[in-house]
């Protein structure tokens, strides 16, 4: 089923983003609690007028996101956090931890467009990855370290 976001959905899209979701998603959830509309001829046609006259904020963000990920390029994040035995952490690794370890480095992302992939969480020590997007037109691969404390 085709619909049109009303409101940044996380995991999901952004503002204004046309998406083939799956017909109950649609009907029980997203259009009830006012997330999005069905995507109909007109509707598509006055959304492609707004995202018109909002290319230059867009593209004010694109460059904005590019200079941050040369930023992160650059960066190593490392995260400590208690270890027990085999590798396995006391609790996990969540998008807060990243956003908190992210903030520290003098980048501001919110943490909800950091994406753990798989089960949302790590629990165990070292080499990950996280996908940050940046805009619907961007989105940057992170690696990160966990580390034993």
């Amino acid at each position: 089923m085709k619909i049109i976001l009303k409101k940044n959905v996380e995991n999901l899209g952004f503002k204004y983003e046309e998406l083939d979701v799956k017909p109950g998603y649609a009907r029980n959830y997203l259009i009830p609690h006012g997330y999005a509309i069905l995507a109909l001829p007109g509707k598509i046609k006055h959304i492609k007028e707004i995202l018109k006259q909002r290319s230059n904020q867009e593209n004010f963000l694109i460059d904005q996101s590019k200079e941050i990920e040369k930023k992160l390029k650059k960066l190593t994040i490392k995260i400590k956090a208690k270890v027990g035995k085999k590798g396995k952490l006391y609790g996990s690794i969540n998008n807060q931890n990243l956003m908190n370890a992210l903030n520290k480095e003098g980048i501001s992302v919110d943490k909800k467009f950091i994406r753990i992939p798989g089960n949302k969480v790590i629990k165990t020590i070292g080499k990950h990855q996280a996908y940050i997007r940046f805009h619907q037109k961007s989105e940057f691969i992170m690696n990160f370290e966990v580390l034993d404390s």
